[in-house]
């Protein structure tokens, strides 16, 4: 639980490199989604990791 935020952050680097190395990625959908979904992952796991280890601290 502790790591929850950083695995979060690796899913959405793993999904933005995914969506720009794989070239058939940006053919299926529209590349946009991806590249949102991997920032909300990245900064929902910066805050998660933030308050996560705020809260296991005190």
């Amino acid at each position: 639980m502790k790591n929850l935020g950083i695995i979060l952050i690796v899913v959405g680097a793993l999904l933005l490199i995914l969506c720009a190395l794989v070239p058939f990625m940006g053919d299926m959908a529209d590349q946009n989604w991806y590249t949102w979904g991997s920032f909300f992952l990245i900064i929902a796991g910066l805050l998660t990791h933030i308050f996560m280890n705020r809260k296991v601290e005190a």
